[in-house]
Parts: C-alpha cells; sequence; structure tokens
C-alpha cells in the first residue's frame, strides 16, 4: 500500500476501473497519478522522495500512450508500491532496482546482491510494447547502468564494505564485455558505464577510509569517461574528484579539478552541473578559509538550483537531484570548515529535506558539520550529543570516513575537565578500530 505524506498506509484498489483501463493502454502516467493521489502526495513530494523534481513527475503523469525511462519509472512505481504489471514492467526486479533506498526487506536486498550480476548480463530488459521502438536505449550498456544506479541508491542504507565487492565484480563485467563488444558506439556505451562504475568504487573506498585506493578509482572514471567521448560524464568524474579533494583539505586541487570539469561543459551547461560545480568549489574555497569566496559559490549553487525544475529531468550521470536544501547543507560544511556558526544556524531549517532523507551516512556527516557549529559557538552539550548519535551511524555502517570525521571534531575541543556527555563520547569513540 502506498505510504502518505503522514506516514499512513492507504489501500488502493489496484483493479479499478480506472487503473485497469489506463494501464491497458499503456498510460502509466495515468497509473502513477491515480497511486499518487491515493498515497496523499503532492507531485513536488513525490519528485523529492524519488530524486526527481515536480516538472519531472508531472510530465510523467501526463506522458500517456507514449514511451516511457525504464529506470524512472521504476523508481516511481517502486515508491508507491504499483504492481509491476500495471506499469508494463516483467516483475519486481526494475522495482528492485530503482528503489535501492533501503525501504525493500533484507531479503529483497540480499537477493538482489546475489543476483544483480546475472540481470546485467541479460541482452536487455524487458520492455513493454511502447518501449519497442527505443530498443537501443535498452541493450547491454542500459542494463549495466540500472544495476550500477541500484548500487548507488543502495549505498545510503547499506555498508560499503558489504557493496564493495560486488562492485568491483560489476565493473570487472562491465569490462569483460566492453573488451568483446562490436562496434566504437557500443565500447564508448559501456566505457561510460565503466565509468560511473568505477566512479561508486571510488564512493565506497572514501567511505570506508581508503582514500588512496579512492583517488585510484576516480582517476580510473575520469580515463574512462573520456574513452566515452561524454563531456557530461567527464566533468561529472572530474567534478566527483574536486569534491573528494576539497573534503580532504586539498583546496587548491579541488579547485583546479573543478575548472577542468566545467571546461567540458562550456557556458551552456544544465543547471544541475552548475549548482553542483558551484557547491563544490564553495567547498575547496572554504578547505582555504576563503568565507567571501566560498560566499559568492554558495549564492551561485543556491540560483541555479532554483532552475533545476524548470529543466528536463537531471541528465545521466545524476542519480538525486540537487536541490535548494542540498545547497544549504552544503553552506553547513562548508560554516564547519570556516569556523562560521551562524552559517550552520542559519541553515538548520532549510536542510530538513537532508536530515529526513533515506540516506543515513550523509545525514551523519552534515550532523557532525553541525556539531563542529555547536563547539565553535560554544554549546558543548549540544555538539557531543549530536556528535554521538553520527558517531553511531558511523559505527553501524563501518563507515571509516564518519568515524574520521566525528575523531575530528573531538580534537577540536581541548578544554578543561569534559563534562559526561564528553566523557561518554570519548568512551564510544575510543578502541574503535575499522
Amino acid at each position: 500500500m502506498p505510504r502518505s505524506k503522514r506516514g499512513r498506509t492507504n489501500p488502493v484498489n489496484w483493479s479499478a476501473q480506472a487503473i485497469r483501463d489506463a494501464a491497458r493502454v499503456g498510460d502509466y502516467g495515468r497509473v502513477v497519478k491515480l497511486a499518487r493521489a491515493a498515497a496523499g502526495l503532492s507531485q513536488g513530494q513525490l519528485g523529492e522522495a524519488c530524486g526527481m523534481s515536480q516538472s519531472a513527475i508531472s510530465r510523467l503523469e501526463g506522458r500517456g500512450a507514449r514511451s516511457y525511462e525504464t529506470a524512472q519509472l521504476s523508481r516511481v512505481a517502486s515508491h508507491l508500491q504499483i504492481p509491476p504489471h500495471l506499469v508494463g514492467l516483467a516483475d519486481h526486479t526494475a522495482a528492485i532496482v530503482a528503489r535501492g533506498d533501503g525501504n525493500g526487506t533484507d531479503v529483497e536486498r540480499r537477493n538482489f546482491l546475489g543476483g544483480v550480476a546475472a540481470v546485467a548480463a541479460a541482452p536487455a530488459l524487458s520492455m513493454a510494447p511502447t518501449q519497442q521502438a527505443h530498443a537501443a536505449e535498452t541493450g547491454q550498456a542500459a542494463t549495466l547502468r540500472v544495476a550500477t544506479t541500484a548500487f548507488r541508491r543502495l549505498d545510503g542504507t547499506t555498508p560499503s564494505r558489504q557493496l564493495v565487492d560486488t562492485v568491483l565484480s560489476h565493473l570487472k563485467l562491465t569490462q569483460s564485455i566492453a573488451q568483446d563488444a562490436e562496434g566504437e558506439d557500443e565500447r564508448a556505451r559501456l566505457a561510460a558505464v565503466g565509468s560511473e562504475v568505477a566512479s561508486l568504487a571510488g564512493w565506497l573506498h572514501w567511505d570506508m577510509g581508503d582514500n588512496g585506493s579512492a583517488r585510484t578509482w576516480y582517476g580510473a572514471s575520469i580515463k574512462a569517461a573520456r574513452r566515452a567521448a561524454n563531456p557530461l560524464l567527464a566533468a561529472y568524474q572530474l567534478g566527483s574528484l574536486a569534491q573528494f579533494e576539497a573534503h580532504s583539505g586539498n583546496a587548491a586541487q579541488g579547485l583546479s579539478l573543478a575548472r577542468s570539469a566545467r571546461k567540458q561543459l562550456g557556458l551552456n551547461m544544465p543547471a544541475i552541473a552548475d549548482a553542483w560545480l558551484s557547491g563544490v568549489e564553495a567547498l575547496a574555497h572554504a578547505a582555504a578559509g576563503a568565507e567571501s569566496s566560498a560566499d559568492e559559490a554558495l549564492r551561485t549553487a543556491a540560483r541555479r538550483a532554483k532552475q533545476i525544475e524548470h529543466e528536463d529531468t537531471p541528465p545521466w550521470p545524476w542519480v538525486f537531484s540537487f536541490t535548494e536544501a542540498k545547497v544549504a547543507a552544503t553552506r553547513v560544511s562548508c560554516g564547519a570548515r570556516l569556523g562560521l556558526p551562524r552559517w550552520i544556524a542559519s541553515e538548520q531549517d532549510s536542510t530538513t529535506a537532508v536530515m529526513t532523507s533515506g540516506h543515513d551516512k550523509q545525514r551523519a556527516l552534515l550532523q557532525l558539520d553541525m556539531a563542529s557549529g555547536y563547539l565553535a559557538a560554544g554549546r558543548l552539550d549540544g555538539a557531543f550529543t549530536v556528535a554521538a548519535r553520527a558517531l553511531e551511524v558511523g559505527l553501524r555502517y563501518k563507515s571509516g570516513r564518519i568515524v574520521e570525521r566525528a575523531r575530528a571534531v573531538r580534537r577540536s575541543y581541548s578544554g578543561p575537565t569534559p563534562p559526561k556527555v564528553l566523557r561518554d563520547f570519548d568512551d564510544r569513540l575510543h578502541g574503535v578500530f575499522l
């Protein structure tokens, strides 16, 4: 049953005449609209839950009997718990793949992790009749990409140590298929998929605290993106490495990589690329201690983020939307690095969407940034109460990155006799080996 905005489950009669009529003629957007209405969700709320804009949901619902983008439709159908056959999906596999948000059962998650390589090796996704004309979009590269997207979504609620071996096997499979591919176009498409998988491997190693391997995989993702001759993908991977370097405190390298990413796209880049890269640049400026430059970059990011909903669905390789709430979260991170508690305090309300998202690890990192702001403002109890909650997430997911960030927060305080909240935090932190 779909879950409403108030957390209740509302029964939907999937045999209702309106739903059956819409499904029979291939108007899957109308099926989505009817299910969304039953769940009590607005288009904006559904879009936020699925990593899409309100306008993208509106276009999907009004698409009629034309072709649908499989991963996008699967993602929405999975969130609304629509039976797959009502939206032209062959089975529940695509819905689980599209979801990847931690709401599936443990059995679903284990089955998916164990079997996704076999799904990825299939020549194509099952297609509804209206999608037959777009078969070129659902070949091996597209199938492998759907699996990669699922892994990226699972990252939010799955320990990286559980994902990394499967992701590296997926990369090996992708590279093997690419070696046997016929034609330059197919090899380029598979190189693009390989680039995305390598980037995910970099992200997972970063989360595990293995920064050397993270750099290696990010570098591999950039090389593969260049082989794919895809400027948007190359910009994304350069920006990903720039983000890693900015968070690592390497300001000059982060800014240089961000500039290289912008050169890939020129002046007419999508709003989401500009907003995201501006956020990355803000983090790099913050790492350098440049408050005014960081503030200017954040203002650019906020302005461009407002324009994203007027564009089409964010282009691959973006899986999650980049919203104004995420710009606010970036300001919090910058404020933590600059020692500006006013930046953190001013954005707490705006980060609600990020703090209530399904990405537990990202939420914990944001909590640690907030803890830094509380500490800078002299709110010792509040700082380490929040930091302790984030640390528990890091320990649960065995995230080296979160634990090291918690240690950094602890190092920033060197006052007199510590209060109980700090002693408790030290007791939990001491003896942690990941």
